[in-house]
């Protein structure tokens, strides 16, 4: 899939969106980002979605907007009018009223998934500092929350299996420098174990030693309640092998990256999103964070001012490394190049008009209101910056 338009879909009333190898959706709460990137995942990963629905006991029969309930939650049938709702992936027509009756186009059904979502309700998967069970939800719960929280259980059963299991840091997972970010700018210098307590595990941070004391779930700071989940579905999507990825997983979501963080731990957080772009997934990002658009304006900027056509040059990978604040060395040059090799579109989602507006080239001094105030992410921080000038400028006059 190359692109989506919907059209008259809960808020959205036209969104069309082009996908690069990083796609990133901004825009006020209750515009659509995430209601346009659950249907995205239920149109790349239809039948998958379809068989596993069936597999945990949920039952629509043939009706359209009881699947709509179960998948995107309790009350969402309304997103969809039979009337007006238009579905189009690469110029074709979908009628979304054939999805829960197994006859869309069949070049969109896959037996098998290709779509990992991590939710921006993350934290709803850890309860008590474990994973809980797809069945643990309620059935009103939409399907992508609940199944992310059961794709942690499995992997914390499978391959962080031992009962004193240690998480973070491995070295076998992640590039050293990726672990020593976010150990100075998330864990603290804590590492996150599994231990069992009246035969229970549970996740818990501690300092290195056996006698140091455990710190359960509910004391974790907010930030790192939210990028704990997170971090254990990228450890997930980033195998420590040769194997680059997870086949046949090609798409990522992830739902508001910033949830919680403070600005370098949101910068340690896009550090392992470019490696998903390195490691050849495409990736979706929805965002209310400047700091996410920092990044990416950087980026293209270095893009835009390529010196040497076919290959970056050193500065331009140092220029890379820097946006991060990651050492200088062969390695992390190889993954600057990469990265900068990848496609990077922005999307607004405009809540008056009800409509996207392509914002990629992310240019301050652009006339379109979307593109310069990067979809009105920037405009908070610029009327203050105009209130204090004025302020000043008053302050100022009056002692003249």
């Amino acid at each position: 899939m190359q692109r989506l338009t919907v059209e008259y879909f809960g808020q959205i009333k036209k969104a069309d969106v082009r996908f690069g190898d990083l796609t990133v959706l901004v825009g006020p709460q209750a515009t659509g980002k995430s209601i346009f990137l659950q249907l995205l995942n239920l149109l790349v990963d239809n039948g998958f979605v379809r068989s596993e629905m069936k597999r945990m006991g949920i039952e629509w029969g043939k009706d359209t907007e009881r699947f709509f309930d179960a998948f995107f939650g309790e009350g969402m049938r309304q997103l969809w009018n039979a009337n007006e709702t238009k579905v189009t992936v690469d110029g074709k027509e979908v009628d979304l009223r054939k999805i829960p009756r197994h006859s869309i186009p069949r070049h969109l059904i896959k037996p098998f998934e290709t779509f990992f979502f991590v939710p921006a309700q993350r934290v709803l998967a850890l309860r008590n500092g474990w994973p809980r069970p797809f069945s643990e939800f309620s059935a009103v719960d939409p399907f992508l929350v609940r199944h992310f929280s059961e794709r942690l259980r499995l992997l914390m059963e499978s391959e962080f299996s031992s009962e004193k299991a240690t998480l973070f840091p491995q070295s076998n997972r992640l590039k050293k420098e990726f672990r020593s970010l976010l150990d100075g700018a998330i864990f603290g210098s804590l590492n996150l174990q599994s231990e069992v307590v009246q035969n229970q595990k549970r996740l818990v941070l501690k300092k290195n030693g056996a006698d140091s004391l455990s710190l359960p779930f509910m004391v974790w700071s907010a930030g790192q309640r939210e990028f704990i989940p997170l971090l254990m579905g990228l450890y997930w999507l980033l195998p420590p092998s040769k194997t680059p990825k997870r086949s046949p997983i090609d798409w990522v979501v992830v739902e508001e990256p910033e949830m919680g963080l403070h600005p370098k731990a949101i910068s340690s957080t896009l550090v392992l999103v470019m490696e998903l772009l390195k490691r050849g997934y495409r990736v979706c990002l929805s965002t209310h964070s400047t700091d996410v658009l920092d990044v990416v304006w950087a980026i293209r900027t270095i893009q835009n001012h390529r010196a040497f056509p076919g290959r970056w040059s050193k500065q331009e990978e140092e220029f890379f490394l820097r946006i991060f604040g990651l050492p200088v060395n062969p390695p992390l040059r190889d993954f600057a190049s990469a990265v900068l090799d990848k496609k990077m579109n922005v999307y607004f989602f405009d809540k008056g008009t009800g409509s996207t507006e392509d914002i990629s080239s992310l240019n301050p001094g652009a006339d379109a209101v979307g593109v310069s105030g990067w979809g009105g992410l920037t405009d908070y921080a610029g009327r203050i910056a105009d209130i204090v000038a004025d302020v000043i400028s008053s302050s100022e006059r009056t002692k003249s």
